[in-house]
């Protein structure tokens, strides 16, 4: 069995077993106007979305006072407060990420 070796006629690259052709001039060629978009932010990452994150938040860390609060009542519950400060922690880590993304996001808007 022979090598396969590219036979070039006249401006053009075959390669008769793989039928692969490249001819000369057909290259893609760059778009002298390119047309820039504004890129689309997922609804996930709008504004509208942070805001509802940081909402939700909010509520779950009044939730997670009154559970304070509750447990503190009862003496036998006092071994359970490590769950609502939990729910505060997480809730308010979610809070300071969200406002730093939408901090982020304003700056680089409004820098121009």
């Amino acid at each position: 069995m022979s090598a396969m070796r590219p036979v070039i006629r006249s401006g053009q690259l075959n390669l008769s077993r793989n039928h692969f052709h490249i001819k000369t001039g057909q290259a893609m060629r760059m778009d002298q106007n390119p047309f820039f978009r504004k890129i689309i932010v997922p609804w996930y990452d709008s504004d509208t979305a942070c805001y509802v994150v940081i909402v939700c938040m909010g509520i779950i860390i009044f939730f997670a006072f009154t559970g304070i609060s509750v447990a503190r009542e009862n003496p036998d519950t006092h071994v359970h407060n490590w769950v609502p400060v939990l729910l505060i922690v997480l809730s308010t880590g979610v809070i300071l990420s969200t406002l730093i993304r939408l901090l982020k996001r304003y700056l680089h808007r409004y820098a121009k």
